[in-house]
C-alpha cells in the first residue's frame, strides 16, 4: 500500500483517477485544537485504483488535487461530503463539482435519517468495516498499515456504494431528486460564513435589543480571533461567557474581571481591549437602529391540529415512496405549513417536493383530502366537493 508523498506522484495519480467518470473522495483531519481543520490524509478511488496523499509531507503540493476536484468530467464521490468540501474550500479555494453525497443519496432511497457511511456498507455491499482506527491522530508519522487500511477502505468500499445508489435513483427516475440537494452542498455561501452571522450559531435568547446587540457584537469578535488565531472559538471566550457579557455588559476591564466567567486575570490580556471594543462597539448604536429580538409570530388558531394531520401525511409519504421523512419535510417546515399553507416559505412547496409531497399537504389544508383508518392501516382519499358547491 503506497502513500504519495511528492508532488510528482501526487500528479500522475490524478492524471489516471482523472480518466474514469468518477473518483470516490474522504479526507483524515484534525480539527480539535484549530478552527481551521488540519488536513492530515486524502483517499482516493476509482474502479481499479486506490490511492493515499499525505498532504503533511515535506514539499507536498496539492495543487493536482485541486485540479481533479474542479474538472467538470469527473463526479466526486463523498460520503457526508460537508466537512470534506469545507477544508478543499479553505485550502483550495474551490468547491468540488460535480458532487455526489452517498448520505444524502441514500436518504432519497429509503435508507433513513444520516445513516452512517459502515451502516450504508453493510446494508448495501453486507461487508462489515474495521472501525478500531477511528480515533487515529491522523498527524502521527509513520503511520501504520493497519491505519492505511482503515483509511483506504472509506473510498474503496464507496465505489459500490455510489453503483448501486446511483442506479438505484436512475431506476426509480430520482437523480434529479439528489441534483436539487447537491445544490445546497456545493453552494459557496455553505462555506463563507461571515464573522456579522456567528451570533447565529449560538443556542441562546436575548432578552432586550441591547443584549441582542452586544451578543452580535462579541459573538463577533470571538469569530474574527479564533480564525486569525487558528484556535477553536471555545479557546478564545465559550458559548456561555458571551451570554453572561450580553447580559452584564462590562464597559471596562475591572468590571470584565468581575464576570464569573471570565478566567483570572485574563482582562489584563491583550485580548481584553478588543473584546472591550466590541462590546462598547453596540452601545454606539442609536437606539432606534438597534437590532430587533427574533420572535416567533403568533401562528393562527388550529395550527398544532393541522399540523400533526400533516405529519400523518408525511409519515404515509415517506414510507410509499421510500424517501426519509427527514428528506421531505422539517418540523419547522410543517409548522409553517400548517400556518400559512401555500403561502408558507419552505422548500416543501418546490421542485420534487412539491411534486411528491407538498401538493398532498395543501390538498389536506383545503379539505380536498382526507385521513381514514381501513383494515388496521391509515389512508389518505380524495374528498369530492360537495354538490351545492359544483352548481
Amino acid at each position: 500500500m503506497e502513500l504519495l508523498r511528492t508532488p510528482q506522484e501526487l500528479r500522475e495519480a490524478v492524471n489516471r483517477l482523472s480518466e474514469s467518470p468518477f473518483v470516490t473522495v474522504d479526507t483524515e483531519f484534525i480539527r480539535e485544537t484549530t478552527f481551521w481543520p488540519e488536513l492530515c490524509l486524502i483517499q482516493m478511488a476509482t474502479p481499479g485504483m486506490a490511492v493515499l496523499v499525505d498532504p503533511l509531507a515535506p514539499g507536498m503540493n496539492l495543487a493536482p488535487f485541486f485540479e481533479l476536484m474542479r474538472n467538470e468530467h469527473v463526479t466526486k464521490v463523498f460520503h457526508a461530503a460537508r466537512q470534506d468540501i469545507e477544508i478543499i474550500y479553505h485550502l483550495g479555494g474551490l468547491i468540488p463539482s460535480p458532487v455526489f453525497d452517498t448520505q444524502i443519496a441514500a436518504m432519497v432511497c429509503g435508507f433513513g435519517d444520516s445513516v452512517s457511511y459502515d451502516q450504508l456498507v453493510a446494508k448495501i455491499t453486507g461487508v462489515q468495516l474495521d472501525k478500531t482506527s477511528r480515533f487515529t491522530d491522523w498527524r502521527n508519522r509513520p503511520l501504520s498499515e493497519r491505519q492505511l487500511e482503515y483509511a483506504l477502505a472509506d473510498v474503496t468500499h464507496l465505489i459500490p456504494v455510489y453503483e448501486n445508489l446511483r442506479d438505484r435513483l436512475e431506476r426509480e427516475q430520482r437523480a434529479e431528486w439528489l441534483k436539487e440537494e447537491m445544490a445546497v452542498i456545493t453552494s459557496r455561501e455553505t462555506y463563507d460564513l461571515h464573522p456579522d452571522d456567528a451570533w447565529r450559531r449560538l443556542k441562546m435568547r436575548a432578552r432586550k435589543p441591547i443584549e441582542l446587540a452586544v451578543l452580535k457584537s462579541v459573538a463577533a469578535w470571538r469569530e474574527r480571533e479564533a480564525r486569525e488565531r487558528n484556535i477553536p472559538r471555545g479557546r478564545v471566550l465559550k458559548d456561555d461567557v458571551l451570554y453572561e457579557i450580553a447580559q452584564q455588559q462590562p464597559r471596562d476591564l475591572a468590571a470584565l474581571g468581575r464576570l464569573r466567567g471570565i478566567p483570572s486575570g485574563w482582562e489584563r490580556s491583550n485580548n481584553a481591549a478588543g473584546l472591550l471594543e466590541a462590546i462598547n462597539a453596540a452601545f454606539r448604536i442609536p437606539k432606534d437602529k438597534l437590532p430587533k429580538l427574533p420572535r416567533p409570530p403568533a401562528l393562527p388558531e388550529g395550527t398544532s391540529a393541522a399540523a400533526e394531520l400533516i405529519r400523518v401525511v408525511l409519515k404515509l409519504v415517506s414510507e410509499q415512496i421510500g424517501v426519509a421523512p427527514k428528506m421531505l419535510a422539517s418540523s419547522d417546515d410543517i409548522e409553517q405549513l400548517a400556518a400559512y399553507g401555500e403561502k408558507a416559505d419552505v422548500p416543501v412547496l418546490t421542485g420534487w417536493r412539491r411534486e411528491v409531497f407538498g401538493e398532498q399537504v395543501l390538498k389536506l389544508l383545503n379539505g380536498e383530502l382526507g385521513i381514514r383508518f381501513e383494515n388496521r392501516r391509515i389512508r389518505v382519499f380524495p374528498i369530492e366537493p360537495a354538490a351545492e358547491e359544483q352548481e
